[in-house]
């Protein structure tokens, strides 16, 4: 894997988690009865994106590393697929 494709894969990967880890924790401005005149209800008080920007950088390392070691350094690729899922009869 060159390094453009492994760049291709990891932000793939981080947008993928990036909109997972989103919604974790936030608050509305109803749930906390603070109602800014002008604004959405459901928008969030506080969204933290830094903390969650770095918690999904973090996250995405992982994912990208689990996927580097099974396809570049064990070979797994999609063709394997069949090999490893069990068939269920």
């Amino acid at each position: 894997m060159n390094w453009i494709s492994a760049v291709a894969i990891y932000f793939i990967i981080w947008w993928v988690v990036l909109f997972m880890i989103l919604p974790v924790g936030v608050r509305s401005q109803v749930e906390e009865n603070d109602v800014t005149l002008g604004t959405e209800h459901g928008a969030p008080v506080k969204p933290a994106l830094g903390k969650k920007m770095a918690l999904t950088t973090v996250v995405a390392g992982i994912i990208f590393g689990v996927f580097y070691l099974a396809t570049v350094v064990m070979g797994y690729g999609i063709d394997d697929l069949p090999r490893i899922v069990p068939k269920y009869q």
